[in-house]
């Protein structure tokens, strides 16, 4: 399988932390909450948390701390279609395919529910052929990337499918609300709105860098599935967030990198670029402390942190974007994200 296309799409509402924390701070709801709660707030939003700014699906700040369930449906309703078309318009061009090419389209999302899924909505935007083959996969949280490519290498490997479109599309803000739950409000301090979108091939396009996937593997500990995961309160998603997550992060991401170095027979030497998924600031310093990876090696994904904050399951596609579009050195690429299960995903990428 090979990677022929790439982009990525951002709602137009790009705010600072600071602009955040202002709006936070005055909304009417804020003086309902704890003073616990409230110094929650004001810490992440204020403070060193590797993020700058996000970009938020929200119409105005108005509308921002709206709580009823069917208003936040509204928004993912809204948003999660236009975000996951955009992304797969650019990754189409980046190809230089058109909608005609694409025999399979998989889409994942963990931030609301649609039936028909959103791959019926998107296929519509994009003019699908009629006999698509249209796989929706939810559930599976920040690291649902993985998980969906290696569905588009199955389709591949099978000969049904010459050009697979991937998408991961997250409407975060569908789950913020004021509330005195610590994982409620430091997920809407850290997570953001934004969709990525591949083009996967069975052979090699002329035009394109060639990017292969060469393996993948998972680890799966439902053990741990209480440490990071979504529950429904009052008809509203709300996110569990535990202070476990960086420590579980960096060990399964550790555990899994050592698993496919010695399957592919590398050495640690050998790979040139690191597409992981950052989480946030303290999951990324667990993952240099365990992992032994340097800033310079992460640069790439606490850029995307800075500057988008965590998209969820899209964080990845933006990262190897960047990678793409810097001309990263080639050689072996690792990919890796982690999630909802608790789960934790890896391949290797051989990059010409």
């Amino acid at each position: 399988m090979f990677l022929t296309g790439i982009g990525t799409a951002v709602p137009p509402g790009r705010f600072t932390q600071k602009e955040c924390w202002e709006e936070f701070h005055n909304a009417p709801q804020f003086a309902g909450l704890g003073s616990r709660a409230q110094a929650i707030l004001k810490k992440v939003l204020t403070g060193d948390n590797g993020i700058a700014s996000r970009h938020l699906a929200i119409d105005g700040w108005d509308t921002a701390f709206v709580t009823g369930p069917d208003a936040l449906h509204e928004r993912f309703t809204k948003h999660a279609p236009l975000l996951a078309t955009q992304a797969a318009q650019k990754a189409l061009a980046s190809a230089k395919l058109t909608a005609d090419d694409i025999d399979a389209v998989i889409i994942s999302t963990c931030t609301g529910y649609l039936c028909p899924g959103l791959t019926s909505y998107v296929s519509e935007q994009l003019g699908l052929r009629r006999n698509v083959h249209a796989l929706d996969l939810v559930g599976q949280g920040c690291g649902a990337a993985m998980p969906n490519l290696r569905t588009a290498e199955a389709l591949l490997s099978s000969g049904n499918s010459q050009h697979v479109l991937s998408i991961c599309v997250e409407v975060c803000s569908a789950a913020f609300y004021m509330d005195n739950d610590p994982g409620v409000l430091i997920s809407a301090c850290l997570f953001a709105d934004g969709a990525g979108a591949a083009v996967l091939s069975r052979t090699p396009l002329n035009h394109a860098r060639r990017v292969e996937w060469k393996s993948a593997h998972s680890l799966h500990s439902p053990a741990d599935r209480d440490r990071l995961r979504f529950e429904q309160k009052d008809g509203m998603l709300r996110n569990i967030l535990t202070r476990e997550v960086p420590a579980l992060a960096s060990s399964y991401a550790d555990e899994l990198f050592n698993i496919m170095v010695k399957a592919a027979e590398l050495k640690r030497a050998d790979v040139t670029g690191w597409i992981v998924h950052a989480g946030g600031r303290e999951v990324l310093t667990a993952l240099k402390k365990r992992v032994g990876l340097s800033d310079a090696e992460l640069r790439l994904s606490i850029d995307t942190l800075r500057d988008y904050g965590n998209v969820s399951s899209p964080f990845v596609f933006f990262v190897l974007e960047q990678a793409l579009a810097a001309n990263a050195p080639g050689g072996w690429w690792w990919m890796s994200s982690f999630g909802a299960g608790f789960s934790c995903h890896g391949a290797f990428l051989k990059v010409d």
